[in-house]
């Protein structure tokens, strides 16, 4: 009922998708109930923290455990203290955990910054909105000025309609009229500088953003270098356990050579004890047999422990390579989507700036128009004023005062155009500065891009050495395991060769003692023969 029971809530927490935290200490769940939550975790995507201590999990559950950390990547914590599993399983889901929490930091900052990102675009958005929505107010005001100087410039020619009598006054406010004309294109034309300022302005704000992104990318650049300094980090502890493994193959050697000196010795008490063969012959066999056993465990178990250690190093070194490759896709998918975001950018500008240039066309186009109308109009009163050329002598002083105030205001506009000149140059200048400022540091950028690759690409090459000097290290092993078991088959064979001499030995006592006690035989039927043939034996029988 327990494990149904069990089964069951399994189950409900694979289907479960709000659980972050759950707290199984002492509940006696065993191997099988580890596989099922195993199965539960694999379909889970909620559950950041499990508390699995004190329980009977064992070293299946805990294989089970580690095999469903490869699937489920939400996972931050899991306690297994208290549950009989090998320290490879506890280290192997200690990883695993760490990699999802690294997973879950890296998700965590590329969903922030693109956050911001979005709320960046949208302030631009915005900004370009009212910088449009500002030309347009300016172009309505422009539209609205001329209007009124129209309108200005038409009561002052029916004012020199009624006053203008002779031909010379009647030139020289026709001039007045063309200068001020001129002055109104001069305004058309600062108002399109004004426009060309605002497209400026326009591209510092994007520049201001390239800015911006120029220094995500630097801080994604320190963070990698980050990410390699623990990489490296790896390597040298990759390093050092393979000192360790190194130190472990001398520390086997000595012991061979320690073996052999006890073999040496062996042979040597054998040489020595070649008179007592019955007695010490059976003790030399159990003696041998005694080492042979024991230096064929200690063999497998050094061969054990050097095959797991292999397995291990092969092990971290795949998932490290791994994970460095994973960082990699990662960051390249990031450099890709900020440089898309980078070319949307570039063509909303460029689609902005083209449609200001047509506005000012258009713009253009119809001061143009206007222009040319007005024109056709003068020329119409021209021929008229002819006409009037008599009524206007009378009004001659009027016109010549009209003109000393039209000369003013022509003064004071022309003032007002130098000045806005020279604020157009200035803004120039500080156009080109910035311009040069953004190539100078997107030369920067790409220095630092290479840089950075040049040293991506080393460590490839200083990890393509390291797996090379293990394959060698491989190698060594094998060929003094090679080594060592041709060196136990050579002693196998020369106590086997001891062990026929021994064989041969105690034949050739055994015919010793069987000759010896034929002599004693023979010597002993001579012996009573000659005492029966002897008048002694004769006595004898009569006794």
């Amino acid at each position: 009922m327990w494990e149904e029971g069990f089964s069951l809530f399994c189950q409900g927490l694979g289907a479960n998708r709000f659980l972050h935290w759950l707290d199984l200490r002492n509940n006696q769940v065993n191997h099988q109930g580890a596989g099922e939550l195993a199965m539960a975790l694999k379909s889970n995507s909620s559950l950041q923290e499990l508390d699995l201590r004190w329980n009977s999990i064992g070293l299946l559950g805990g294989r089970a455990l580690q095999s469903c950390l490869h699937s489920n990547k939400t996972l931050r914590r899991l306690e297994l203290a208290g549950n009989n599993i090998p320290s490879d399983i506890l280290k192997a889901v200690e990883q695993a955990m760490d990699h999802n929490q690294d997973r879950q930091t890296i998700l965590a900052e590329n969903h922030s910054r693109t956050r911001v990102l979005s709320k960046e675009v949208l302030s631009l958005k915005e900004e370009k909105a009212k910088q449009f929505l500002d030309l347009m107010d300016t172009i309505d005001k422009q539209r609205e000025e001329i209007t009124r100087t129209s309108r200005t410039s038409a009561a002052r020619v029916g004012q020199l309609q009624e006053a203008l009598t002779e031909r010379h006054s009647v030139m020289n406010s026709l001039k007045a009229k063309l200068q001020m004309t001129e002055a109104a294109l001069a305004l058309s034309e600062q108002k399109v500088h004004d426009l060309g300022e605002l497209l400026i302005a326009t591209k510092q704000e994007q520049g201001s953003m390239n800015e911006r992104q120029l220094k995500e990318l630097r801080q994604q650049k320190q963070e990698a270098a980050d990410r390699e300094t623990k990489l490296l980090r790896d390597l040298s502890a990759a390093n050092e356990k393979n000192l360790l493994l190194r130190n472990q193959v001398d520390e086997l050697e000595r012991r061979c050579k320690a073996q052999q000196d006890q073999l040496f010795q062996v042979k040597q008490d054998l040489t020595n004890t070649t008179a007592e063969l019955k007695l010490r012959a059976v003790q030399a066999e159990e003696r041998l047999e005694m080492e042979k056993r024991r230096f064929k465990q200690g063999l497998e178990d050094m061969e054990s422990l050097r095959l797991k250690e292999v397995d291990h190093m092969t092990h971290h070194m795949d998932a490290s390579e791994r994970s460095m490759q994973e960082r990699i896709q990662r960051l390249e998918a990031v450099r890709i989507g900020l440089e898309e975001e980078l070319s949307r950018v570039k063509a909303a500008a460029l689609a902005e700036r083209g449609q200001a240039e047509e506005e000012l066309i258009k713009v253009r186009g119809q001061v143009r128009l206007e222009e040319t109308q007005r024109l056709d109009h003068l020329e119409e009163k021209l021929r008229l004023m002819t006409q009037s050329r008599d009524e206007a002598q009378n009004f001659c002083l009027q016109q010549k005062q009209a003109v000393g105030e039209a000369q003013a205001k022509a003064g004071q506009l022309t003032l007002q155009a130098e000045g806005l000149k020279r604020r157009i140059e200035e803004l120039q200048q500080e156009l080109s500065g910035k311009e040069q400022e953004k190539v100078a540091e997107v030369n920067k950028v790409r220095v630092e891009l290479q840089e950075q690759l040049g040293h991506l690409q080393a460590e490839r090459t200083a990890q393509e050495g390291l797996r090379e000097k293990i394959a060698a290290l491989e190698r060594q092993l094998k060929v003094l395991s090679s080594n060592h078991r041709e060196a136990l088959l050579d002693k196998e064979s020369e106590i086997s060769t001891l062990q026929e001499k021994l064989r041969m030995k105690e034949t050739e006592i055994c015919r010793m003692r069987e000759e010896e006690a034929q002599r004693a035989s023979f010597l002993q039927n001579a012996v009573m023969a000659y005492v029966q043939g002897s008048p002694l034996g004769a006595l004898n029988p009569r006794k």
